[in-house]
């Protein structure tokens, strides 16, 4: 496998492992920020069923293979200046499953934050980071997020899921990406060449510091990316960093 400088990647392609979760104000907002969401789901399918307000549109085509990240927060212009071409609303496509590609890095028990710990800011089906992969049991994954007048958003709501397809493993949103009080400039939510950046937890708490990095540098790539997947992919069951590290 090439270098990452030999494949055009950053030399440090296990990615900006930062959470918010400890901050009080995320948690918060995070009530706020679903009850929008929710909110827009039912706008949208409204619009939907009249058919109307859809023609000369800019939104990208139902059949555009980059699917975007969510955004229900609205400065829109400012925040698609800083943003790829790829992060459009999401919201306003269908809930169906669907197939983008993606920047994937991935975080490990060793440079989490805190270091040393499972823990996430967004617990849906897990207290702790984890998850075999399975559609029922699906790894813990982490999004880029902004925080704009003391709110915080998501670029994909969390409890959304992915098929990985490349690693066999279903995901779900339960972690953010990106620190400090405007973590919308960091990488995690501008993306890597106009691709959305995701960031996997492969786990690690039972491997070295070093194996888990190599693990972590060994899934770095763009990837293909189901959304909304359904059951039924083939499945390799495990944490990633305990199971192989396989990449299919």
């Amino acid at each position: 496998m090439p270098s990452a400088d030999q494949a055009g990647l950053p030399t440090d392609t296990t990615g900006p492992h930062f959470r918010t979760g400890e901050d009080d104000s995320m948690h918060q907002i995070a009530a706020e920020t679903r009850g929008g969401l929710a909110a827009l789901i039912i706008a949208t399918g409204l619009v939907a069923a009249s058919g109307a307000a859809l023609a000369g549109s800019d939104r990208k085509s139902d059949s555009d293979p980059l699917i975007a990240p969510s955004s229900t927060a609205a400065p829109v212009a400012k925040a698609r200046s800083a943003v790829p071409d790829a992060v459009v609303d999401l919201v306003a496509a269908p809930r169906g499953e669907a197939r983008f590609t993606a920047y994937l890095t991935g975080y490990t028990w060793w440079d989490n934050t805190p270091p040393g710990s499972a823990e996430i800011s967004k617990p849906v089906v897990h207290r702790k980071a984890g998850g075999l992969g399975t559609y029922d049991d699906p790894v813990t994954i982490a999004v880029g997020h902004r925080i704009e007048g003391g709110r915080q958003t998501l670029d994909y709501p969390a409890g959304t899921r992915f098929y990985i397809e490349k690693l066999r493993k279903y995901a779900i949103v339960e972690d953010v990406c990106g620190d400090g009080n405007t973590p919308q400039a960091g990488p995690c939510h501008t993306g890597y060449r106009g691709h959305p950046w995701l960031d996997i937890y492969i786990g690690g708490g039972r491997e070295s510091a070093a194996a888990s990095d190599a693990c972590a540098r060994r899934i770095t790539a763009l990837q293909a990316i189901v959304i909304n997947p359904g059951p039924g992919y083939p499945v390799h069951a495990g944490e990633i960093a305990a199971s192989g590290c396989r990449v299919f």
